[in-house]
């Protein structure tokens, strides 16, 4: 299937094609794998978040359209959204802590790990909960979620300038309340 496009090969997912879904898989699995683990070092949940991500665009429950976004940038939204989701859900504290106290022992903790913990445990989490569903929006899309501010915009239908204003609106609240 060398020469099919990605559009191409998700039309014929979507007419339950395994051949096809096999050949995206293998197109963009690697790099899903790779960028994920730059956010998270438990591999087992990487792994897992990797398989929910394809399964998702197997069953039909992610559907890709063409709104000037491009395949790789809809994949990786599915995929970071996904970590996000299993960071925060149930055993993601302790996940987490025994990540962190395995890195403790080997080098600092990362910002992005930091981030995290802060979220779920200190005063980012109230922080961030007082922020406007608008400001609150942008954060999670390009800093929770690892989006670049174009793929922000086309995610939250807003123009990418407004995405910068209240990103720095955003930084600006949550620096005088933690500060």
């Amino acid at each position: 299937m060398t020469g099919t496009t990605d559009a191409e090969l998700l039309a014929r997912i979507g007419a339950g094609d395994r051949s096809a879904f096999e050949a995206f898989y293998r197109r963009h699995a690697a790099w899903l794998v790779l960028r994920l683990r730059y956010r998270c070092l438990d591999t087992t949940l990487v792994d897992d978040v990797v398989q929910e991500t394809f399964l998702a665009v197997w069953r039909g429950t992610a559907r890709y359209r063409e709104q000037g976004d491009d395949v790789a940038g809809w994949l990786w939204r599915i995929g970071s959204r996904r970590l996000v989701d299993s960071l925060r859900g149930h055993g993601a504290r302790q996940r987490l802590a025994g990540l962190l106290a395995r890195r403790r022992s080997a080098e600092a903790p990362s910002a992005e790990e930091q981030v995290l913990v802060g979220v779920e445990h200190g005063d980012l989490g109230g922080a961030l909960a007082r922020l406007s569903p608008e400001l609150r929006a942008v954060v999670q899309a390009t800093v929770l979620d690892g989006l670049s501010t174009a793929e922000a915009a086309v995610l939250l239908g807003i123009p990418r300038g407004t995405v910068k204003t209240r990103a720095m609106r955003a930084r600006r609240q949550l620096r005088e309340e933690l500060t």
